[in-house]
Parts: structure tokens; C-alpha cells; sequence
């Protein structure tokens, strides 16, 4: 067998231009990819911050930050130094720089529904970090990618690369859906273009899943640098924090409300689904449970993205809507009301050391049927609520109906709200009850 000419010239021109390429590549010095340049100029502009007990002079959190001027003003998250905010003469700051310089730090200004917050170092001259001009009008593309900085579990700064998913879905409050591992200490760090402008702050991770992070976007904390700047951010940041949850919350129930409900089909009756789009239902059965169930048990449960960070101990706001058809298997009419009290109990936050932020639960029960229209079934109704201690005006409040037209099948109907106003909460729950119908 013999190989032609032309092909073993061809198959010598190709080693020898392989061969040139790897020479050239082995030749060339090494170029710093984009995570090292931004990480080379960032240690003088990332900080740590501290929470420590006034006293004791020992930590108690940890969090990062970062400067956005150069007279010294940086932004972290509000759940970094929020026990600074409500407890100003047990606990106070201090930040450590990655460049090794450290010293106090001053409270000045918190964004309870973005969870940012603007804290003044002892800083001058020094280079800070500026905002990206595409992430202030939300024209970033998805897929571009994004270096986080921060101070993971107190292991030293760290840079983490990432992508830029657009906002996340299903979030009343606007978040950046960031494909990289954020992790608990890099709260209040800065997630950066390749250019080291600031697209984002940390903020969060979900739990369960698998580099699913979430930013607050650059734009609230322009805002908030801006607003301090003018002063309009009160000196006494407990009666702020205050007024920003009575406004979040005002808010959030317009919204809510507005939104209303739709009828879904529960078994012979009509339920008041939310039409909002920031929640997330899900649905379940106990049929394959072992041993086999006496009663089918099918619920859905819709709760929404809302949640607001207020204290280590206080996270509220939340809104639930659950609906259960029960339908007795071999149960007689008594064993039968008996689950029905078991599925329809009350599950407010109460007692133990939730006592600190709410009285003590109230509730009420009672029997409606004359109120409601010919197509509504008889209900009994459960009401309960509980004030919060420090928030005047709000209220943790659960809305329970069953259904009492019928001794073998009900349904169980649940609203919870959280951080409601108790205006809201009468004009939200009656509605809710006029939604529950029988079947057609």
C-alpha cells in the first residue's frame, strides 16, 4: 500500500502548524483572566463587617461590604448590622478591610425592603466601587457573567464567578437571579461586571438547590446612598425601621388585594384562589399514604415570595392561601367533625420566644350562613390575631372556614398574613369568606 505525496506533505504542513501554535502558546506570558484583575484591584475597597456586643467587645455576626465613595461610605445588607439598628446601646460595629486596615463604623441609613443598608468607615481618599450604568436601567443581557466578592464563613475575601439570570421569578421584592455560590459572611458584598462595576449586592441563597443565589439590584442601593446623602433617612433608626414595614406592608396588601381571587375547583365546592403572580402553589394528597387514610386528604397551597427580614428572630410579611378537600373514606359523621377540628386548628407564630414581638394570640369562632348569599355553603369560622409589640398597627392574623353542609366531605379554607394591617385584614378576610361557593 503506499500514501501519496501530496498527503504526506499535507500531513507534514499540519504538524508543523500545530507545532507553531504550540510554541507561540508556550511562548506567550500568561494573561490574568478577568476574576484576577478585578480581585487585584478590589482588597482596598471590600470590607468585613462586625457585629459585637458593646460591652464584651466580641463579635456576635459577620457580614461584608464594600465602599462606594471616597469620603468614606460603604453598603452592606441590613441583616448585617440590623442588631446595631434596633438595639443601639448593647450592640456595635466595626469593619476589617481586606487591605488589613480596620476601625469603627457608624450607622446611618437602612432599607428594610431591600435589605441594604449605608454605614460610614473612617476612610478617606479611599477607592471605592462604582455602579453599572446598563445595571441601572436593567439592560444587563442574561448569560453575562458576574464576580461576586465577599467574606465567606470567615475564611478571607473571596471572589466567586457567576451568571446574570435576569430577575428572579415569582419575588415581590425585585431580585437578581445569580448563578454562583454565595455563602453565609459574603451578605452585603458587591457582584461586579468584568469591568468591576457594580451590578448587585449579596444578599441571599436558597437552601436545597445548587449555586441558586439572589442579588439586590444596584439601583435600590443608589437610591439609599442618595437619600442619606440628602438626609432623608432619620437619625432614630428604630422609628424608620418603623415607618419603611407600615409602608412595605400598606403596600403589599394594596397589591393583594387589587389582584383578588379566582374560583378553583375543589370537589363539589368553589375556592378563592390568589391571582397574584408572586406566589407559588403547590398541590398534595395523603391517597398513597401508609396505613391506608380513613379520609382522602387534597390540599393546595399557595404562598408568596415576600418574606422581610426585620430582626434575627422576626422574619415577616408572608401571605398563605391553603385549601383542603376532605372526604370521608370510612369515617362516621362524629370521627369525621373530629379531623375536621384536627385540619382547621389555628397556626399562628404564638408563643415561646416569639412572645419578645407578638401578644399573646386572640381567637374567635363562630357560624356564618345568613350573611352569605344562597350559592355560599354554611361555614364555621375561625379567627385569630396577634399585635405586634413594637410595630404599632400590625398584625399577624389567620382566616379558617369549613364548610358545614355536608357530614361525610368538607372544605377546609385557610388565609394567613402576616404584617397586616387590621383594616386590610377585615376587608381581605371577608372577601375571601364570600369566595368560598358551592360547586355548580
Amino acid at each position: 500500500m503506499t500514501v501519496s505525496a501530496a498527503r504526506i506533505a499535507g500531513a507534514l504542513g499540519l504538524l508543523v502548524a500545530i507545532a507553531a501554535i504550540d510554541g507561540a502558546a508556550r511562548a506567550a506570558p500568561d494573561v490574568p483572566s478577568a476574576a484576577e484583575g478585578i480581585y487585584a484591584s478590589a482588597p482596598p475597597r471590600l470590607l468585613q463587617i462586625r457585629t459585637l456586643v458593646a460591652d464584651a467587645g466580641r463579635q456576635t455576626s459577620i457580614g461584608s461590604g464594600f465602599l462606594v465613595s471616597a469620603d468614606g461610605l460603604a453598603i452592606t445588607n441590613y441583616h448585617v448590622v440590623s442588631q446595631v439598628a434596633l438595639e443601639p446601646k448593647t450592640y456595635r460595629l466595626e469593619y476589617a478591610a481586606a487591605d488589613g486596615s480596620h476601625g469603627e463604623v457608624t450607622l446611618l441609613g437602612v432599607d428594610l425592603p431591600n435589605d441594604l443598608a449605608i454605614v460610614r468607615l473612617d476612610k478617606h481618599d479611599a477607592p471605592f466601587f462604582a455602579f453599572d450604568k446598563a445595571a441601572m436601567d436593567g439592560s444587563i443581557p442574561k448569560g453575562e457573567r458576574l464576580y461576586s466578592m465577599g467574606n465567606p464563613l470567615d475564611l478571607g475575601f473571596t471572589i466567586i464567578e457567576g451568571t446574570y439570570n435576569g430577575l428572579a421569578a415569582h419575588s415581590y421584592n425585585d431580585r437578581i437571579h445569580f448563578t454562583g455560590a454565595l455563602n453565609p459572611g459574603m451578605s452585603g458584598g458587591p457582584t461586579v461586571t468584568a469591568d468591576g462595576l457594580v451590578v448587585g449586592i449579596n444578599v441571599a441563597t436558597r437552601r436545597g438547590g445548587q449555586l441558586i443565589s439572589f442579588l439586590v439590584p444596584a439601583r435600590f442601593a443608589a437610591d439609599l446612598l442618595q437619600r442619606v446623602r440628602e438626609h432623608e433617612v432619620g437619625q432614630d433608626l428604630h422609628a424608620e425601621i418603623a415607618r419603611q414595614l407600615a409602608a412595605w406592608r400598606s403596600g403589599l396588601y394594596k397589591s393583594f388585594g387589587d389582584d383578588g381571587f379566582r374560583a378553583a375547583a375543589m370537589g363539589p365546592y368553589q375556592a378563592p384562589e390568589t391571582v397574584s403572580p408572586w406566589f407559588d402553589c403547590w398541590a398534595q394528597t395523603n391517597a398513597s399514604a401508609t396505613p391506608k387514610p380513613r379520609a382522602s386528604v387534597n390540599t393546595t397551597t399557595c404562598s408568596s415570595d415576600t418574606s422581610l427580614f426585620v430582626a434575627a428572630d422576626l422574619n415577616t410579611g408572608t401571605i398563605q392561601v391553603n385549601h383542603s378537600y376532605v372526604k370521608s373514606i370510612d369515617l362516621n359523621q362524629f370521627q369525621f367533625a373530629t379531623l375536621l377540628t384536627q385540619l382547621s386548628q389555628p397556626r399562628l407564630v404564638g408563643g415561646g420566644p416569639f412572645r419578645k414581638w407578638y401578644t399573646p394570640e386572640r381567637c374567635n369562632e363562630d357560624f356564618v350562613s345568613t350573611a352569605l348569599a344562597a350559592d355560599h355553603p354554611p361555614l364555621r369560622v375561625i379567627w385569630c390575631a396577634q399585635a405586634y409589640r413594637e410595630f404599632e398597627g400590625l398584625y399577624d392574623v389567620a382566616l379558617i372556614a369549613v364548610t358545614q353542609d355536608h357530614g361525610s366531605e368538607a372544605l377546609v379554607s385557610r388565609m394567613s398574613l402576616q404584617a397586616v394591617g387590621y383594616d386590610d385584614a377585615i376587608a381581605l378576610g371577608k372577601r375571601f369568606l364570600e369566595a368560598v361557593k358551592a360547586g355548580k
